[in-house]
C-alpha cells in the first residue's frame, strides 16, 4: 500500500511547471521498504520519457536488486575526503549543481556530512539544488523527522541522532508513503534482503522487534495523511482573507537559557505548528539579571545552540530585551498574530513558584485569548 503514490508523469507535469526545483519525497517506516529502489524505478521512467535525470547520491546498501537498477542511469561520481585518517564519500553538490540536469536522485537525506563540507547536513545541499532550479527525488525514515525525536525514542527505546526539520518536508511538492506489512519486511530481513546475515539477529531485537514496526509503520502513515491534509488545506485557503485567518493560529515558544530539555521543547512547538500548517516564533527575553555579562557561559552556550536548531527547524528566532519577560511576551504574541503559546514547566517547587510568581504561572493568568501548552519533561539528561 502506498499513500498518495503518484505517477513518474505526474512528477514531471511539476518539473515542466516550475523555476525553482520541485521537490518529491518517499517516506517509509524501517530500511527496507523499497525507498531507494522506488526512486530508481522512477528514475528510469523519466529516463524513458526523455527527462535528464541524474543519481546525486545513491546506497544501495549491497542490496543486489537495487544495484541492478542502479544500471542504466548517470551516477555523479562521490566526492572523496580525508577525514581522521579515514577516506569518507559524500555527494559532490558542486558536480552536480555543474551538470545541472532537470532530475537529480538524493538518498540518505538525514546524513551529516563530513566538517569541512559547505553545509552540514545533507538535506541543506538539497535546498541549494532546488534553489538552482534543479528538481529531486529524495527519501528518508520516518524516525528521522526532527518533530518525532521522543515519540519515535518513546516507541522504540532507540534514540536517533541524525535528524531532518519539518520544515523540509512541508516543503516537499509530492510526499510518497511505502508501506510494507511487517510480517513481509520481517520476511525481507531474514531473507538477507535488508542487511547482511551477521547482523540479521541483532536487527530482530532491536529495531526490528514487530511491535516496533508495527508503530512506526503507524506514525509514517500517519504523518504522510497529514502532509497531505496541509497540503490541502493550504490550497483551499489561498486567498487572503484565509490567510489573516491562518496568521492569527501562530505558535509562539518561549524559551528561558535554563531550560534542560530544550530540544523537546522545539519539538513540540514544531510538532504544533506543523499540524496547524502555520508559521511559528521561538522567543527569548533578556532580562537585566540574564544581560550576556551576567549569564554564565554554559547557559549562553546553551541559548545559542537551542536557537541554531530552532531555525535549522523553521522556526523565526527573536530576542527581546525587557526587565519583565511576561508582558514581553504577550506583547509580542499579540503584535504577531500568534494563538498559541508552548512553554515548559518549571522545576521549581510548587511553593517557590507561588512565592516568586514564575513566568510559567503568571501566563496561565495573563495569557487570556491565548491557547497555552505546558510541556513537562523528565528531569533527565537530553539526548539531540
Amino acid at each position: 500500500m502506498a499513500l498518495d503514490r503518484k505517477r513518474p508523469e505526474d512528477f514531471l507535469e511539476l518539473v515542466e511547471r516550475a523555476k525553482r526545483g520541485r521537490l518529491k519525497v518517499y517516506i517509509g517506516p524501517a530500511a527496507g521498504v523499497g525507498k531507494t529502489y522506488q526512486m530508481l524505478e522512477e528514475a528510469h521512467a523519466l529516463k524513458k520519457r526523455g527527462v535528464d535525470v541524474v543519481m546525486a547520491f545513491i546506497e544501495t546498501h549491497g542490496r543486489a536488486e537495487t544495484e541492478a537498477l542502479v544500471e542504466g542511469l548517470e551516477v555523479i561520481p562521490r566526492r572523496r575526503m580525508e577525514y581522521r585518517g579515514v577516506t569518507v564519500e559524500e555527494m559532490d553538490l558542486d558536480a552536480v549543481l555543474k551538470r545541472h540536469p532537470q532530475v537529480a536522485v538524493v538518498d540518505e537525506l538525514a546524513h551529516t556530512n563530513i566538517p569541512g563540507s559547505r553545509n552540514r547536513k545533507r538535506y541543506q545541499d538539497v535546498f541549494e539544488l532546488l534553489e538552482a532550479g534543479i528538481n529531486v527525488i529524495c527519501a528518508f525514515n520516518v524516525q528521522h523527522l526532527e518533530s518525532l525525536n521522543d515519540l519515535v525514542k518513546q516507541a522504540t527505546d532507540v534514540v536517533v541522532r541524525e535528524t531532518i526539520p519539518d520544515s523540509f518536508l512541508k516543503q516537499a511538492d509530492q510526499v510518497v508513503n511505502l508501506d510494507l506489512a511487517v510480517e513481509d519486511l520481517i520476511e525481507r530481513l531474514r531473507a538477507g534482503k535488508i542487511y547482511s546475515q551477521e547482523k540479521v539477529a541483532w536487527a530482530l531485537e532491536h529495531f526490528f522487534k514487530p511491535e516496533k514496526l508495527s508503530m512506526l509503520r503507524e506514525i509514517a502513515l500517519r504523518e504522510v495523511a497529514e502532509s497531505i491534509d496541509r497540503t490541502v488545506s493550504a490550497q483551499a485557503h489561498s486567498d487572503e482573507n484565509s490567510h489573516r485567518a491562518v496568521a492569527s493560529e501562530r505558535v509562539m515558544v518561549c524559551l528561558n537559557p535554563h531550560t534542560a530539555r530544550a530540544a523537546t521543547l522545539l519539538r513540540r512547538g514544531s510538532r504544533l505548528a506543523g499540524r496547524l500548517n502555520t508559521d511559528w516564533f521561538v522567543v527569548y527575553v533578556e532580562t537585566p539579571k540574564e544581560n550576556a555579562l551576567r549569564i554564565d557561559a554554559e547557559a549562553q552556550r546553551r541559548l545559542i545552540d537551542t536557537e541554531q536548531k530552532a531555525r535549522e527547524l523553521g522556526a523565526e528566532v527573536v530576542r527581546l530585551n525587557a526587565k519583565d519577560p511576561v508582558p514581553a511576551l504577550l506583547e509580542f504574541a499579540r503584535a504577531h498574530r500568534v494563538g498559541h503559546i508552548v512553554i515548559d514547566r518549571t522545576n521549581k517547587p510548587w511553593w517557590r513558584q507561588i512565592l516568586g510568581q514564575s513566568v510559567m504561572l503568571r501566563l496561565v493568568k495573563q495569557a487570556a485569548g491565548f491557547d497555552l501548552y505546558i510541556v513537562s519533561f523528565e528531569e533527565e539528561g537530553e539526548s539531540a
